[in-house]
């Protein structure tokens, strides 16, 4: 059996184009060859790295979701750090001068909703716009192996959804910044400078277990399973379990009283303040379901969402989706609320995505560098 090697692990392929020049990386926590960080592999052979560039959660992977990452030096590499999540989230011809190439090596999780692949969209969008040269070092998709839930309607398009593809895409980073390109979704149809360096020994249903935590709330491969299906609760009034030990394998409410399962959000590493702090929500665990059943699904978790909605907003008489609209950019669309407001079936709702998902599947197909 072929070895599994990301793109940052075949140095010998891309080592090349780097030699000589000034480079930008946009990195965090994940960007490792082995046991060793890419900056720490890149400084060890005297490349020159001019900057790093911090998306959500920061170079460290330590700040909260949604929390400003800000600017500085690296104190373990006295590098310049300057954040793709505060004053601005593309980065500017200002801190892009004097660069040769932008290398992008980040762990994504296959949720249209993670942010990594609109900061990923901004800098493929700044460097074409600058004429700059990006090196993307692939990585394999944990939730590559199926394609699910509604396409994005533009009309909500968000830093949670920045593409007309569905919740559960299929594709590598890689894969997917070749569709960028090739759709023409940057900003006036202009085309990145772009070279992927793909992995070797995966396809889209080999199983992938991400050996760093992507984010500081998904810990473990369950929940990074889960997290395509719980992330929509989000824009709800329910807990997803941040402030626990168990982010993105639990759900639950303070009146939710048909859960068996109880938990007091409290602050924590990744969550200084937690939804529901402080207050025992009633609710469901997921982790009795094993990694390989929850693999075997491929498919989003629809039930319950249906039944908390239906609980809270029918039996209890409270709103279930948040007022500020979350919700609906996390979808991508108004239809899904609007489908739970009904009282759609689970199989009513599915229906409604499969010509969307149809065309994606065959839209997509030219960009993909794994066998399905």
């Amino acid at each position: 059996m072929q070895r599994l090697e990301t793109g940052a692990d075949q140095t010998s392929r891309w080592m090349a184009l780097v030699e000589g020049k000034r480079i930008g990386l946009v990195v965090n926590q994940t960007s490792r060859i082995d046991q060793q960080h890419l900056v720490d592999t890149l400084l060890a052979l005297g490349q020159q790295i001019q900057v790093i560039f911090a998306p959500e959660h920061g170079f460290r992977g330590t700040e909260d979701a949604g929390a400003e990452v800000h600017d500085g030096l690296d104190d373990r590499t006295h590098l310049r750090v300057t954040s793709l999540y505060g004053a601005n989230k593309k980065p500017t011809p200002e801190q892009l001068l004097g660069l040769d190439l932008l290398i992008f090596d980040i762990q994504d999780v296959g949720a249209r909703f993670y942010t990594y692949i609109s900061t990923l969209h901004l800098v493929m969008e700044a460097c074409a716009e600058q004429g700059l040269a990006l090196l993307v070092l692939d990585r394999p998709n944990p939730n590559g192996h199926y394609i699910d839930g509604p396409i994005l309607d533009t009309a909500y398009r968000s830093f949670v959804g920045m593409h007309p593809i569905p919740v559960v895409h299929g594709m590598s980073i890689g894969e997917l910044a070749q569709m960028i390109n090739g759709e023409r979704w940057l900003a006036n149809g202009v085309k990145a400078d772009l070279t992927v360096i793909p992995c070797r020994g995966w396809n889209h249903k080999k199983k992938y277990v991400a050996p760093i935590a992507p984010s500081p709330n998904l810990r473990t491969e369950r929940s990074i399973l889960l997290y395509p299906s719980l992330c929509f609760f989000e824009g709800s009034v329910v807990s997803v379990g941040r402030g626990t030990p168990w982010p993105f394998e639990v759900l639950g409410h303070p009146e939710f009283s048909i859960g068996g399962f109880q938990f007091t959000p409290t602050p924590g590493p990744g969550s200084a303040h937690p939804f529901l702090e402080g207050q025992a929500c009633l609710g469901t665990s997921f982790q009795g379901i094993s990694v390989e059943e929850l693999r075997d699904q491929e498919q989003l978790m629809l039930g319950p969402l249906i039944v908390y909605h239906e609980f809270i907003s029918r039996q209890i008489g409270k709103p279930f989706f948040l007022q500020n609209g979350f919700f609906d950019r996390l979808a991508g669309t108004d239809q899904l609320r609007l489908q739970l407001e009904a009282g759609l079936s689970e199989d009513a709702i599915r229906g409604s995505w499969s010509e969307g998902l149809k065309a994606f599947r065959e839209a997509r197909r030219p960009y993909l560098l794994y066998p399905d």
